[in-house]
């Protein structure tokens, strides 16, 4: 195979792929899903519904998290979130509840894996322009020295 063909046998691989699947842009919640190095957001037909007041043990952080969400849904000034703690202390639950509170407002969350990192620049574009405010979440997010998904959101968004 010469090298031109090499070249572009992953883009003629991608003209034969079957077409991803359109977005449902009437849920609430999403995950990034992959095929052969393209991605779409599909749709989570029922998110958790983790209400504030079922979090016991974390009232600072409820009203830190709801404060900055509710900021973020107005258009106002609003920080970046990044939750640290033990396995099982509620990280996750809290952004379920924000979900939860404020989706009838406009927000959307789209969930996405470590290993899909390298493809938030495509997220970015797809939700470009739209009217909703969207929470793009990495549950799970470590890093080992040399990951793509480090390197992915250190060089877009640092």
């Amino acid at each position: 195979m010469s090298g031109l063909t090499r070249a572009l046998a992953p883009m003629m691989n991608r003209l034969d792929a079957p077409p991803l699947p359109p977005t449902d842009w009437s849920a609430t919640a999403f995950r990034w899903r992959t095929r052969g190095g393209r991605g779409w957001l599909e749709a989570v037909k029922q998110p958790h519904r983790i209400r504030f007041e079922d979090l016991q043990g974390v009232e600072d952080q409820k009203q830190r998290i709801a404060q900055n969400t509710k900021q973020f849904v107005n258009k106002r000034s609003a920080n970046n979130v990044l939750l640290t703690g033990a396995r099982g202390t509620g990280k996750s639950s809290l952004v379920k509840a924000v979900l939860n509170q404020f989706a009838a407002k406009g927000l959307r969350l789209i969930e996405v894996d470590k290993g899909d990192l390298v493809h938030l620049p495509d997220i970015v574009d797809l939700i470009a322009g739209r009217r909703e405010r969207v929470i793009i979440f990495c549950d799970d997010l470590s890093f080992e020295s040399g990951e793509p998904g480090y390197k992915a959101i250190k060089s877009r968004y640092a």
